[in-house]
């Protein structure tokens, strides 16, 4: 095996790794369209500025059914890596799939709270914030309560497989969204 193979092994497994590593993140957005519609986080509140908090797209069943998802997605991940031998795969746990999946809807209502102080309406697409939100809302929640397994897992190669998979995952999956009918907007 040359250097070259050995590099582009490497820069495969980190991309593997970091797939593997988002999915509990990747799954609650989704999840959360799914299972939304009922009672508004926001209550149907508006700040002083007449905007709503969040708006009706940010729901408490959406939110605590994507949680959940992202947990059971994670909960799989932790199953599977101990049952098939996948340690070359990095390690999940309870807390680290928690985060991951809470962060990435805490990223989403953040996101959305800055829209609606904008003046943008639900759905209206917002470059790079769509597609980052989540991660950075789970990188945060996991920076905050759990760094040591932010820094034992997240690499720089690992960081780049994210930043390039996520808006080209975010894309597909919501352009399936909106053709199965959960989403009202291709973005």
């Amino acid at each position: 095996m040359t250097l070259i193979d050995t590099d582009i092994s490497y820069w495969l497994l980190a991309g593997l790794a970091a797939l593997w590593i988002m999915v509990p993140a990747y799954l609650p957005n989704s999840a959360a369209a799914v299972f939304g519609g009922g009672t508004p986080i926001d209550f149907g509140k508006a700040l002083g500025d007449g905007r709503r908090i969040f708006g009706n797209g940010k729901t408490y069943r959406g939110f605590f059914g994507g949680v959940l998802c992202g947990i059971l997605i994670g909960l799989v991940e932790i199953w599977a890596r101990s049952a098939f031998g996948l340690t070359f795969l990095p390690e999940q746990t309870l807390l680290s799939v928690t985060l991951l999946a809470a962060g990435a809807l805490l990223g989403d209502l953040a996101k959305s709270f800055l829209k609606r102080r904008l003046g943008k309406e639900r759905g209206e697409s917002w470059f790079l914030a769509d597609q980052y939100d989540l991660v950075v809302g789970s990188f945060v929640l996991i920076l905050l309560i759990y760094p040591q397994w932010l820094f034992e897992n997240i690499t720089l190669p690992v960081a780049v497989w994210i930043v390039v998979m996520t808006p080209l995952l975010h894309r597909v999956v919501n352009i399936i969204g909106y053709y199965i009918g959960v989403k009202e907007v291709p973005w």
